[in-house]
């Protein structure tokens, strides 16, 4: 198994050196539990292993995975930059301590008020649209910005249909026939790009579909090169380095995927005679995914048609497994050892019948008062949490040699009903 489960001298799940079930009398649950030690090491294993085959790189952690200002912080620290898809996560960079040129924004459908916002914000604009390259014509002076293409290629690949991001499904992007003609439309009005770009989807952990997708963006980029005299600064391949989520999976071999990806990487280089452009790859998931758990308690356990085990939180929390029908792997907080004796369903709190972690999930003996820790809850469960019956979201702490911090603290009722205003005629018996 792969999945990183210590435990203490007194049985129990350890996090960051932190024992979890004291941690639970500290915080309450559920409780997102933040190894920061864990995002340091994922992050620095992947700059080696690309750094060592290329020096130009740079690491831009796809922030919409986590966008807590300790985990930017932490990343900021780091060296890293940031890929930013929204307004949101600019303002969030840049409070977070980001200088503006180490943020890319890639909208989607983005806005003129978006485009004027990232304008004034300083970063790189990466336009993935005919429409919002003219819309962005008119909002700036084109001399004044830096701009990158986002390139659809038809090639897709993802741990679910809706993460697959490329292909002629896909509603991201130019497509790579038109490429050099969208290049030479931004020349002509006054742009001078200096980047292109490419993201195919997320969770990926085999490297052919990725490979793939690094050719066809640059043979795109040579004849955009070749076609409209663009001497590109940077190529960026995105994000979608998976990370395993079930037992049987294995970890991304890091080494030789960057090996081959960096390799082939040269080689267009110098097929298309592109100098030494900066590489640029945004990995999210891989760099927080397997650094944080959820800790739910487990508050009743219900015999019914099947066999249920009911935890304090739901998909309100953690949506992964509701949405995407997503495996998460759970243990006992207090007793992470035990052998399974049981296929049991894991349910939610909230009034949904979808609102399940597990079905028939092999566990051991669960009892009312266990704690369970749910894994690989660092990447996409806090940024999709919500108030969904009128729950407050939950606590996020900080972990790191064994000491704890609160990072986000738990929300209340009245946060759920921030920003609300009833009209003083409904007032009225």
């Amino acid at each position: 198994m792969d999945f990183d489960i210590k435990t203490n001298e007194k049985g129990n799940l350890s996090i960051g050196g932190a024992d979890a079930i004291e941690l639970t009398e500290q915080y309450n649950t559920p409780l997102y539990v933040i190894d920061e030690m864990k995002i340091r090491d994922n992050y620095r294993r992947v700059y080696e292993a690309f750094s060592s085959q290329y020096d130009k790189f740079k690491i831009f952690y796809a922030c919409k995975a986590n966008t807590n200002l300790s985990v930017m912080r932490i990343l900021e620290q780091e060296g890293s930059s940031i890929d930013a898809v929204s307004p949101g996560e600019i303002y969030t960079a840049l409070l977070a301590g980001f200088e503006s040129e180490r943020v890319l924004f890639t909208g989607n459908n983005a806005t003129d008020e978006e485009l004027k916002f990232a304008v004034d914000s300083g970063v790189i604009i990466n336009l993935d649209s005919i429409s919002a390259l003219k819309r962005l014509s008119k909002l700036t002076d084109p001399e004044e910005v830096k701009i990158s293409f986002r390139v659809n290629p038809k090639v897709g690949a993802g741990h679910h249909e809706h993460c697959i991001t490329g292909g002629d499904l896909s509603k991201f992007g130019v497509m790579e026939e038109e490429a050099a003609d969208v290049y030479k439309l931004a020349q002509d009005l006054g742009f001078a790009p200096i980047g292109i770009h490419t993201h195919i989807g997320s969770g990926i952990l085999d490297p052919e579909p990725f490979m793939l997708a690094v050719e066809t963006l640059m043979d795109v980029a040579g004849r955009v090169k070749d076609e409209a005299g663009v001497k590109f600064e940077f190529i960026d391949f995105g994000g979608g380095l998976g990370i395993p989520y079930t037992p049987d999976e294995k970890k991304l071999d890091l080494k030789t995927f960057s090996k081959e990806i960096v390799g082939l990487f040269k080689d267009k280089l110098n097929e298309y005679n592109m100098g030494n452009p900066t590489m640029f790859i945004e990995p999210g998931r891989y760099i927080v995914g397997d650094a944080s758990v959820l800790l739910t308690k487990v508050n009743t356990i219900k015999q019914s048609y099947r066999k249920f085990a009911g935890v304090d939180t739901g998909f309100n929390t953690l949506l992964r497994p509701s949405m995407y029908g997503s495996y998460h792997h759970i243990v006992v907080a207090n007793k992470p050892a035990a052998e399974n004796t049981q296929k049991i369903d894991i349910a939610g709190n909230i009034c949904e019948s979808g609102d399940l972690f597990a079905r028939d999930r092999p566990m051991p003996e669960i009892e009312e008062g266990d704690t369970l820790a749910i894994f690989n809850a660092g990447a996409y469960a806090f940024s999709m949490s919500s108030e969904y019956n009128s729950r407050p979201k939950t606590m996020e702490i900080l972990v790191n040699d064994g000491e704890s911090e609160i990072v986000r603290e738990r929300g209340t009722f009245a946060d759920v009903l921030t920003n609300q205003n009833v009209p003083v005629r409904l007032l009225k018996k």
